[in-house]
C-alpha cells in the first residue's frame, strides 16, 4: 500500500480521451488554456502559467524574478530537493533556514535574522521561498511585510497545498508568484506537471515566454534568450481538470482520513500530529512526531511494523542542510529540522484508499501500539 498514490478513475479517463480525440496531444492546446484559467479561478490570481513539473515553474519563477549568479535564495532546510535545485539552476545559492518544530513550515524568527545578517553583510538577496509543508502555508501574514521590508520578493512553494487556506486566501496566492505541483503523489494530479501563480502580468508572461524556448513571435524561429522545453500537454492538462473537479472530495477524504489517525493515537503518549489543528492544511500527509523517551519505542519501528505488512510510509524530508550535494551551503539552524527527520513518521494518507484499506492500515498500528 502506497504513501499517497493517484486518485484517478472514469471522469479523468474521459477528459484524457476527449483531449486526444480532439487531435490536440502536444503540448500546449485549449486543454491548458482552460486549466490555467480554472487553477487560477481557484486560488484566485489573475495569471496562470502551466508547466511539465512544479521544479520547473520554480526555476521560471526564480528567472523571472532575476536570480542570477553570486546572490543567494533563502530556502526552508526542511523541503524537497526541488525547492532547492531550482536555485541552483539559476547559478545564485541556496541559504537554509531551519523550520518551527510545531508546524514544519519555515522559522520566521530565523527567516528574519537570517534577513538582517545577510544585508548587514552586504548579501543580495534575489528571493525567499517559503515553503508550504505538507499542505499547511506558512506564516506568510508575518513572512509577507518582513520580506516587503526588506526588498526581497516572496515566491511561495506551494507544490504540496493545493486547496489549503490561511486567513482567507488560497495557498498558491501569496508572495510575487506561487507555484503547484501536479506529481503522481500530490493532491490532484497531471501525472507530471506544475503551475505558476502570480497578480503580476509582466512576469506571467515572462516565464510563459521562457517555457515555450523563448521563441520570438515571428514566422521563422528565431530566439535572442535561453528558452527551456517546459510547457505542459494539452493531454495532461485534461487529467488535471478532470481531477481539479474532484480536489474538495479528495481533500476531504484526506481529513477524514488524518481525523482517524488523531483519534487512533489520541491515547498515545509522547506521539503527536506535526500541525495539527490548522482548520486551512489540505491533509496532504499526515505525520505524526513521536518522542521515544516517551513512548518507549521510536517512528523507525512503527516504520519496520508497516513494511512487514507492506505498507509504506517515509520520513519527513531529509534537511536540505545534510544532503551531500549541498555540503557546504550557507544556513541559519536550530536542529529542528534535523530533529523531525529523526523522529517524523508519514503515514498513508491517499485519497484513493479504500475503507479496506484504511482498516488494514489501522489494525496494523494497532497492533504494533498494542505489543508496546
Amino acid at each position: 500500500m502506497h504513501l499517497s498514490p493517484p486518485d484517478v478513475g472514469p471522469l479523468e479517463e474521459r477528459y484524457a480521451i476527449s483531449a486526444i480525440r480532439s487531435g490536440w496531444v502536444a503540448p500546449l492546446g485549449p486543454e491548458v488554456d482552460a486549466f490555467e484559467s480554472e487553477v487560477a479561478s481557484r486560488v484566485g490570481t489573475s495569471h496562470a502559467v502551466a508547466t511539465n513539473s512544479g521544479t520547473a515553474a520554480l526555476h521560471l519563477g526564480l528567472l523571472a524574478l532575476g536570480a542570477r549568479p553570486e546572490q543567494v535564495v533563502i530556502v526552508p532546510t526542511l523541503t524537497f530537493a526541488a525547492t532547492a535545485n531550482a536555485v541552483v539552476y539559476t547559478g545564485a545559492r541556496p541559504f537554509f533556514v531551519d523550520c518551527d518544530p510545531l508546524t514544519g513550515n519555515i522559522d520566521v524568527d530565523l527567516l528574519e535574522t537570517a534577513l538582517t545578517r545577510l544585508r548587514r553583510d552586504g548579501r543580495e538577496v534575489a528571493a525567499v521561498i517559503p515553503v508550504d509543508m505538507f499542505g499547511r502555508c506558512a506564516d506568510y501574514e508575518r513572512i509577507l511585510p518582513m520580506c516587503a521590508e526588506a526588498g526581497v520578493p516572496v515566491l511561495e512553494d506551494a507544490a504540496e497545498a493545493l486547496g489549503a487556506t490561511r486567513a482567507g486566501r488560497a495557498a498558491g496566492s501569496f508572495g510575487r508568484a506561487g507555484v503547484l505541483s501536479f506529481n503522481g503523489n500530490k493532491i490532484i494530479t497531471t501525472s507530471g506537471g506544475g503551475m505558476l501563480l502570480t497578480e503580476d502580468a509582466a512576469l506571467a508572461e515572462r516565464v510563459r515566454y521562457l517555457a515555450t524556448q523563448a521563441r520570438q513571435p515571428v514566422w521563422h524561429y528565431e530566439h535572442v534568450d535561453i528558452g527551456y522545453n517546459y510547457r505542459l500537454s494539452n493531454v495532461l492538462a485534461a487529467i488535471g481538470r478532470a481531477q481539479l473537479r474532484r480536489l474538495d472530495t479528495m481533500i476531504g477524504r484526506r481529513r477524514d482520513l488524518r481525523e482517524s489517525y488523531a483519534k487512533l493515537f489520541a491515547a498515545v503518549p509522547g506521539v503527536d500530529l506535526l500541525g495539527e489543528g490548522d482548520p486551512g492544511d489540505n491533509c496532504w500527509l499526515t505525520v505524526i512526531v513521536v518522542d521515544p523517551d516517551e513512548a518507549g519505542w521510536d517512528a523507525r519501528e512503527l516504520a519496520a511494523h508497516l513494511a512487514d505488512r507492506h505498507i509504506e510510509t517515509r520520513p519527513v524530508w531529509m534537511p536540505m542542510h545534510l544532503q551531500p550535494v549541498h555540503s557546504g551551503a550557507e544556513a541559519a539552524l536550530t536542529g529542528a529540522a534535523e530533529r523531525l527527520f529523526t523522529t517524523g513518521l508519514t503515514l498513508p494518507s491517499g485519497s484513493a484508499m479504500t475503507d479496506s484499506h484504511r482498516a488494514r492500515v489501522e489494525q496494523a498500528i494497532d497492533d504494533f501500539l498494542t505489543t508496546r
